[in-house]
């Protein structure tokens, strides 16, 4: 497994985590380029790349945790700050949106796995479910935002099942 790889596989997810979590783009984009700048510098200690993900959002999370160290911020609730960060993601095309649109069940997955950086393990657990239903809740999800940006946004999912494309959203701006 080479950086190249890893950048095709995770970059999106790995972005749209770290803006979650900073809401500031500035401050998203410094952290995902030092992000893939240490795994790139530390590829050869990934020992199983099956777990290649995990280790990635590892770096992230420390990355997160430096840099609200050093800007000595704290992180916001989502709820608290909707309108204000509706209006600094608009160039995200309509990601809360479709967030917002997922069944409700699939929501706490999302959350736990993607937003809080639990393993599916701890997921099913805390939500009292299996761990298949977690992946399939999680498989559910990703398929239905791929198809929402495809529909919504002009997006094209390329051969190996990730999006491709610029975002073209006047259908979102009409909606």
């Amino acid at each position: 497994m080479d950086t190249q790889e890893i950048w095709r596989k995770h970059r999106e997810e790995v972005y749209f985590f770290i803006l979650k979590k900073a809401k500031n783009k500035t401050a998203a984009k410094d952290i995902f380029q030092n992000t893939f700048f240490k795994v790139h510098k530390n590829l050869h200690q990934l020992e199983n790349p099956g777990k290649a993900r995990a280790w990635i959002f590892q770096i992230v999370r420390n990355e997160l945790n430096d840099y609200f160290k050093r800007e000595n911020k704290y992180v916001v609730s989502l709820k608290d700050e909707n309108t204000a960060l509706t209006e600094e993601y608009q160039d995200i095309c309509c990601f809360d949106r479709f967030i917002d649109e997922l069944p409700a069940h699939y929501k706490p997955v999302i959350d736990l796995v993607y937003y809080k950086g639990k393993t599916q393990t701890e997921t099913a657990c805390e939500l009292n479910i299996s761990l298949p239903n977690v992946k399939a809740r999680i498989r559910r999800t990703k398929d239905y935002l791929k198809q929402r940006f495809n529909e919504c946004c002009k997006y094209e999912i390329d051969e190996n099942g990730q999006l491709t494309g610029e975002p073209d959203c006047a259908a979102c701006m009409d909606s």
